[in-house]
């Protein structure tokens, strides 16, 4: 990923970069990537039946992260307000995501990967809030 390279790059940044929040975004499009393609590996499941809340989840997983991580990628001005609300609902969504793919990870090695990087999510979104100013 470039976020770092572009990130410091920006006229507003002048070099000074919040290096925690920037893992934050890249751990974001990670988990949003991670979520779309377990959603699309539940779907070729046969069992896809069983699998219509995990599904749901990715899939509302991804659309939160690639959100979140797009709104926090922005520099030009300040919303911080925003960016902190989006990573409280990305860490909510990492979590119940994470949460409902850890119950098939015994069955379905995708589960099993998108649980992990939810958590890893989770954990860069709270990180990152604790970064920010208040």
């Amino acid at each position: 990923m470039h976020a770092h390279e572009m990130i410091s790059t920006h006229p507003h940044v002048k070099g000074s970069t919040n290096d925690v929040l920037i893992r934050c975004i890249e751990e974001c499009f990670d988990c949003a990537q991670t979520c779309t393609s377990c959603a699309d590996a539940c779907l070729g499941e046969g069992m896809v039946a069983e699998l219509t809340q995990c599904i749901r989840r990715n899939m509302d997983c991804a659309d939160i992260c690639m959100a979140t991580g797009t709104v926090a990628t922005r520099r030009t001005g300040s919303n911080e307000e925003v960016i902190r609300r989006m990573l409280a609902a990305c860490m909510d969504a990492c979590r119940t995501c994470g949460e409902e793919c850890e119950r098939h990870a015994g069955m379905h090695e995708h589960c099993r990967i998108c649980a992990e990087a939810c958590r890893r999510c989770e954990q860069a979104c709270r990180q990152a809030m604790d970064s920010m100013s208040a």
